[in-house]
């Protein structure tokens, strides 16, 4: 949105320059994004007159001025064919910065002759498109009037509109603002009334009173239409409009001007006596066009756009031909031009998200749609139509008619209660009651005292629907800068620290495996809900009502969809080695409280390639990485139990297990996932993952503050290796624990070394070797010792139905 300051100052009585209205206009919540100010750039420039010219000794095509200018006689070098003696025109002095050259003058020689500064023309100080000549200028200008007040230069100030404000789209709800913020004083102009001369000839039908529950409008006939006069023109152009004629000038001036959209139709144009205003068309099907087909509309634009039905459009014929999207933009059908001399004149209210989601539709932002969809004032609509009006007859002359007036227009915001002591409550701005009423009262809001107050929003401010939006506006005009510095009570550091222990746990997972060379991912808290039902999801009840889009329309059961796409995102760009890991909430449909956090990784090996072969198996790498987590964030890892063919549908049933603390409490799973799950992802497999419940986990037990002395042994450790025949499906952790269990005292660790399938062991079975690290602690073991250790490892694992293999 683009205003100039004298634009303002029509409706604001105030001396503040530019700088002060943007810093007031910031001050009081309005987002300046830039000021421009002309008159800084042609602060040199100043009006002279040329006494004398002869032809440059040197060259046919330059002659030597004589010119009287501000700073005295000068002798100016001109190429211009126009330069004459006694023409007066622009003089830049010697050091002026030339915009349209993009030079800055110095004192020279042109072919022997030295310039004293030089005659522009208005293309040169980027006044106009081209020039052929330098600048002519009516002889009655004095000499060293400034170019920038002889053009009517001004300040231009630029700002953001915030959605909630339609009214600032308009100088004078920003002028409201400004007047209440004590930059001036807003001056009030009463919209007189248009006596009409004869009853309008044209009727309005309203078939779509959801989509447009008001249209007014009104015959003027007899103008006459043409350019705009040069004030109107240099108003608009000032924000960047293009002047096309006086009638749609009018319309967009009062756009401006008012935040009130207006439109012209010509009145010889029109088919029939009645406007309709309805939804738009499909019509019924015929063979070979199944459901019909769309209507279409030529707009002002020339573009050809098809209309359905939930879309506004104003139409003539009895209803049958669309001259208008409503609330967007007119037909090309209707549209004046330097020969009508019969108007219509369209003032009407469109529901703000019909409009705004025709415009996201068809592409259209227009002037009108911008504003319609933003919530143009209800109140506005006969207001509107008679101060256009009276500007097309003063402008273009002509006869209204009578106003036709359909519906009427949505009501007023109601009213709602208001203790004025809430301003401080609420922001801590001690204000005396008359300070608060004054500033609402500026801002048009309708105060009735008592206790509490009553307070009426006026039409224009619909964003406001409770006491908590009123404080707001005290607060800004009062100033956010005047809010008080209220420091916050010192409170002691507790001794535990500031984080909880799910707090702390979270920090340590996060670094613990950004340090094993994860990556973190940050997705969504959504999915599509049959990939959430790939996930043991998908309930109706974890279905979003508005979703933000139509892959994310459910809660997640899992952070690993999100992950796996992740992955196969990355792959598609070529980065198919993933590690990810993500910390977040899940929800699940199956429990009370169904929301829980999880900390979810994943890798998709996808090594290069490398002559020494394949890399070892990576899911024996993750249950590495999956273990590790768990003891850095205090899990119980010695009671864990490995459970397999017990996970979820979307693990490998081969390939994957989950870790629990007895039948029920589930701490993680992990494993592949599988393929089938990779493809309805289109994800390239192998992809390996896990999900610890942090909820599950439970608390680690407090430790003491101090801690004791660490139990080394100065003797040396001492291994003795065993091979067990097991069944197949025996875990080889089970003999990790069984065997590490025979004697805690002198058994320092156990590993698997080697796991044999093959001759000398029978069917269904395997060989798993253990390597067993013993170390003593008072004294060196006797052999007799040792194999007394050896004897109870071998019957620990025997009761797991092992046998040492012979």
């Amino acid at each position: 949105m683009k205003f100039t300051l004298s634009w303002l100052k029509d409706h604001l009585e105030t001396e503040a320059d530019a700088a002060r209205v943007a810093e007031a206009m910031t001050m009081a919540g309005l987002e300046v994004e830039h000021v421009t100010d002309p008159t800084i750039a042609l602060a040199p420039f100043t009006v002279a007159r040329i006494i004398s010219a002869a032809q440059h000794p040197n060259a046919d095509r330059l002659q030597v001025c004589q010119v009287e200018t501000v700073d005295g006689m000068k002798e100016i070098v001109c190429g211009a064919p126009n330069a004459r003696a006694g023409l007066t025109t622009i003089y830049a002095p010697i050091g002026a910065y030339v915009p349209g050259l993009g030079v800055t003058l110095v004192e020279k020689p042109v072919r022997g002759v030295v310039s004293n500064g030089m005659l522009c023309s208005a293309s040169e100080l980027q006044l106009a498109d081209e020039s052929d000549g330098i600048q002519e200028l009516p002889p009655e200008i004095p000499v060293g009037t400034p170019v920038a007040k002889l053009f009517g230069a001004e300040p231009v100030i630029d700002f953001e509109v915030t959605p909630n404000r339609p009214d600032w789209l308009g100088v004078m709800g920003i002028a409201r603002d400004l007047a209440a913020a004590g930059v001036g004083k807003l001056k009030h102009f009463d919209i007189a009334m248009v006596r009409g001369a004869f009853p309008c000839p044209i009727t309005v039908r309203l078939d779509a009173p959801e989509q447009c529950p008001v249209f007014a409008g009104r015959l003027i006939r007899g103008v006459k239409n043409g350019p705009s006069p040069a004030w109107l023109q240099t108003r608009l152009q000032a924000i960047g409009l293009r002047s096309i004629n006086r009638l749609v000038d009018v319309t967009n001036l009062i756009a401006y001007d008012r935040a009130r959209p207006l439109h012209v139709y010509d009145a010889a144009k029109l088919v029939g006596t009645e406007i309709v205003v309805r939804a738009g068309q499909i019509s019924a099907a015929t063979p070979g066009h199944e459901g019909g087909e769309h209507e279409h509309l030529i707009a002002l634009d020339g573009k050809t756009y098809t209309v359905d039905p939930s879309m506004s459009v104003v139409a003539d014929a009895g209803g049958e031909r669309p001259i208008g999207l409503g609330g967007v933009m007119g037909g090309e059908s209707t549209g004046c031009s330097d020969e009508t001399t019969d108007v219509f004149l369209e003032s009407a209210w469109f529901d703000p998200i019909v409009t705004a989601q025709t415009g996201r539709a068809l592409t259209i932002s227009s002037d009108a749609q911008y504003r319609f969809a933003r919530g143009v004032d209800p109140a506005s609509v006969v207001p509107g139509l008679e101060l256009a009006t009276r500007l097309i007859l003063d402008l273009c002359g002509g006869e209204p008619s009578e106003i036709v007036l359909a519906g009427e227009h949505p009501a007023n915001p109601e009213a709602f209660n208001f203790d004025p002591a809430y301003v401080k409550r609420l922001s801590g701005l001690d204000l005396p009651d008359d300070r608060i009423g004054t500033i609402l009262g500026q801002l048009g809001f309708l105060i009735t005292t008592g206790e509490p107050w009553t307070v009426t929003p006026p039409s224009w401010r619909r964003d406001v629907d409770g006491p908590a939006d009123l404080v707001e506006e005290v607060a800004r005009i009062e100033g956010f800068d005047a809010l008080p510095d209220t420091p916050l009570p010192i409170l002691n550091r507790s001794s535990k620290g500031v984080l909880s222990p799910r707090q702390a746990r979270v920090r340590t997972a996060r670094r613990a495996l950004a340090a094993m060379g994860y990556a973190e991912a940050v997705t969504w808290s959504f999915t599509s809900q049959s990939i959430a039902a790939m996930f043991g999801g998908g309930d109706d009840r974890l279905v979003l009502e508005n979703p933000i889009a139509s892959d994310l329309d459910c809660m997640r059961p899992s952070a690993l969809p999100n992950l796996i796409q992740a992955a196969a995102r990355n792959a598609a760009r070529g980065r198919p080695d993933a590690a990810l890991f993500e910390i977040g909430p899940i929800y699940l449909d199956d429990q009370p409280n169904g929301q829980r956090t999880v900390i979810a990784g994943l890798i998709a090996p996808h090594a290069a390639r490398h002559w020494t072969g394949t890399a070892d198996d990576a899911l024996f790498g993750l249950k590495g990485d999956l273990m590790a987590l768990l003891e850095e964030i205090g899990a119980p890892v010695g009671s864990l139990q490995l459970a397999q063919g017990q996970n979820r549908d979307w693990w490998h049933p081969g390939r994957s297990a989950r870790l629990q603390l007895g039948p029920k409490t589930v701490i993680a799973e992990f494993g592949a996932v599988h393929p089938r799950v990779l493809k309805s992802l289109d994800a390239d497999g192998p992809m390996l993952a896990f999900e610890i419940v942090l909820d599950s986990v439970p608390d680690p037990k407090s430790k003491s503050k101090t801690r004791g002395s660490a139990n080394l042994s100065a003797l040396m450790p001492l291994t003795r290796d065993f091979a067990f025949v097991v069944e197949d499906s025996r875990a080889a952790g089970d003999l990790i624990k069984a065997a590490s269990g025979a004697d805690k005292a002198l058994i320092e660790e156990v590993r698997v070394f080697d796991v044999y399938r093959g001759q000398g062991v029978p069917e269904g079975h395997k060989s798993v070797a253990l390597e067993v690290v013993i170390q003593p602690r008072e004294a060196t073991l006797a052999e007799a010792e040792i194999e007394a250790v050896s004897a109870r490892i071998v019957a620990a694992v025997e009761k797991l139905g092992g046998r040492l293999r012979g």
